[in-house]
């Protein structure tokens, strides 16, 4: 999978299109059921709304689950322009809901179009972002001697120690973003010429916060 951006928390605005009102709220979705999840949950909070537009992708680039509906607006003027906008973004573990209060006054297609567009582009601007990342969690076991070299391995390739026992011998719990993973194996091979060996104890996902995100 490697890593890839995604919302850090569910962020809200709201701008206004002559007289309609429309609420852009978007929130990280790690699976289509957290996806629909959402998006029933924000239906309910605006149920008197006239329309809420959702939009979601779940996974990244190749493998992703796209999803769009117009909820009542004309056909092709509400969910595909802001599944586009969303698309553009970058973003994978995504979901938006656009609420619409309709304000009396038409704004045909063409208004439509750029009104779901902006209010997608502008809930976007203002996102905080995070990392959805692959990562390896690995123990190493080692003796005392080894303890603050090995824990200085882990954080100058790019890990982060989870947990750290005393007994006999240290034992160092640490988790890596995969492709920086056998950088820090070739660091302790390397300090302890071969004797210590991570040993990968699970492999899975993390979120992890973007630098000034």
């Amino acid at each position: 999978m490697g890593r890839y951006p995604i919302p850090a928390r569910e962020t809200r605005i709201e701008i206004r299109v002559v007289n309609s009102r429309f609420i852009a709220t978007v929130a990280p979705v790690l699976s289509v059921a957290e996806a629909k999840a959402f998006v029933a949950r924000i239906r309910d909070e605006f149920a008197d709304a006239s329309h809420n537009v959702a939009v979601y992708l779940v996974g990244h680039g190749a493998s992703v689950v796209a999803h769009c509906g117009d909820d009542g607006e004309p056909s092709g003027t509400a969910g595909r322009p802001a599944l586009a906008v969303l698309r553009g973004s970058g973003l994978g573990d995504v979901a938006v809901v656009v609420t619409r209060y309709f304000g009396g006054t038409k704004l045909g297609t063409g208004g439509l179009v750029r009104a779901y567009s902006r209010a997608v582009r502008e809930v976007l601007s203002v996102l905080p972002r995070a990392e959805r990342v692959s990562t390896h969690t690995a123990l190493v076991a080692m003796p005392y001697r080894y303890f603050e070299r090995v824990r200085l391995a882990v954080t100058a390739n790019g890990g982060e120690v989870l947990s750290e026992e005393f007994g006999a011998d240290v034992t160092i719990v640490a988790r890596f973003p995969v492709e920086v993973f056998s950088a820090f194996e070739t660091a302790l091979q390397e300090m302890s010429s071969g004797q210590l060996e991570a040993v990968v104890v699970e492999t899975g996902d993390a979120i992890m916060p973007i630098s000034g995100g």
